[in-house]
């Protein structure tokens, strides 16, 4: 009994390590992601992003009406190096909140505030790493959200 009773907690705890390990992956991947935008890093960009990239949200035109806006892979590339060579970073106490919502064995959703709003992420495991296949956001940012 004492032997099946230890065995039992072993399986629980390499799961519970596997799991802890993978919500740090997820959470890294975020980071990336709000970091590739917020610095220009395009590196960043590169290791949290899916090729295969559909972000969409949704912003106010000039007349305040809420208007929809996509961007792929290469054009989240493209934006963070328009931020570097143009030195248009967020100032230093822009929001950069980072809620890993939910990790599965091939999948997680994870919430981002940001200076621009707020985006969902979808991500999907690529071998041992996370990449960010969707996000869907809307700005510009009412509250910073808990």
């Amino acid at each position: 009994m004492k032997y099946t009773a230890f065995v039992i907690l072993m399986m629980f705890s390499v799961c519970m390590k596997a799991q802890v390990s993978d919500s740090l992956l997820v959470h890294r991947a975020a980071l990336d992601y709000l970091e590739g935008f917020y610095e220009g890093d395009t590196l960043k960009l590169q290791r949290s992003l899916s090729p295969a990239l559909h972000k969409y949200g949704y912003y106010k035109d000039k007349t305040g009406q809420y208007e929809g806006s996509q961007m792929t892979f290469d054009e989240a590339i493209g934006f963070a190096r328009n931020v570097l060579e143009k030195k248009k970073f967020p100032k230093p106490d822009a929001p950069k909140k980072i809620m890993v919502l939910e990790v599965q064995e091939q999948i997680a959703c994870v919430k981002v505030v940001a200076w621009w709003g707020m985006d969902y992420l979808l991500l999907a495991r690529h071998g041992d790493a996370w990449r960010i296949e969707q996000v869907i956001w809307q700005g510009p940012l009412k509250t910073v959200a808990p």
